[in-house]
């Protein structure tokens, strides 16, 4: 069985590997370099890099017999994409979905829009793990209150040059991050407000909470968009019934 999962997660590279242990034939969509670093050293598993439009994943889909989208649970556009090339191509496909994390005491938010918007009324610096993609949301706001944590790539470090951060208000590392790492960070640049997406236990949603609740630090949490989808032994199960019917 030819297997293509559109990755992104930590799940989606453990969904790979495991497949392919039981004789898949695993690739793995991904849009970065970055991304196909996370994929090196897997067993079995090719991975395909770039970003695609839903023609190009159409054209992809010829080649294989099932799909799985382990995108990142706030990757709607893409999810949206994947799904209509899916139903386009007769793909059988299925979500693979992190659960969403617990979380008490933080103030929610629908977007970064909205994010921004409260913000814009508060004192103290303000640190972005939000992503480079959603750092425009924030452009109303001092750029020398603003402290962005994004990944060390060129893209999203010209991200924040774009949005007129001062070099030492960008922290470009690759996480997740401990608990105490993530209180360091918190107390070295005396932040105030952390905004954040619930990326679940592999994303370390809950180091960052426990670390803003020691620190005294106003967690603004990112609501996910609704979705639905299957744990990782659901979607691994539904790939072992693809591969008996060989």
């Amino acid at each position: 069985m030819r297997l293509l999962i559109f990755g992104g997660t930590t799940e989606g590279r453990v969904l790979a590997e495991r497949a392919a242990s039981l004789g898949a034939e695993v690739a793995v969509s991904v849009a970065t370099p970055l991304g196909a670093e996370e994929l090196a050293g897997l067993s079995g598993v090719r991975a395909l890099t770039g970003r695609l439009e839903q023609p190009a994943m159409e054209a992809l889909l010829a080649d294989f017999d099932r799909c799985v989208d382990a995108t990142h649970p706030y990757a709607k556009i893409v999810t949206a994409a994947v799904r209509a090339a899916c139903e386009n191509t007769n793909t059988p496909l299925r979500r693979l979905l992190r659960a969403e994390s617990p979380a008490e005491g933080v103030i929610r938010v629908s977007g970064c829009a909205e994010a921004a918007a409260f913000l814009a009324g508060q004192r103290g610096n303000i640190l972005l793990a939000t992503g480079a993609k959603e750092l425009t949301a924030f452009s109303s706001l001092s750029p020398e209150q603003l402290f962005a944590r994004v990944l060390p790539t060129h893209e999203s470090i010209a991200a924040c040059e774009a949005l007129g951060l001062p070099h030492r208000n960008i922290l470009a590392l690759q996480g997740p991050f401990t608990q105490k790492l993530n209180e360091a960070i918190l107390e070295q640049y005396r932040i105030a407000w952390l905004v954040t997406k619930d990326g679940g236990g592999p994303g370390g949603f809950g180091e960052k909470l426990a670390a803003a609740q020691s620190t005294g630090t106003r967690l603004v949490l990112v609501e996910r968009p609704l979705d639905g989808g299957d744990d990782l032994e659901t979607v691994l199960s539904w790939i072992k019934e693809g591969l008996s019917c060989g």
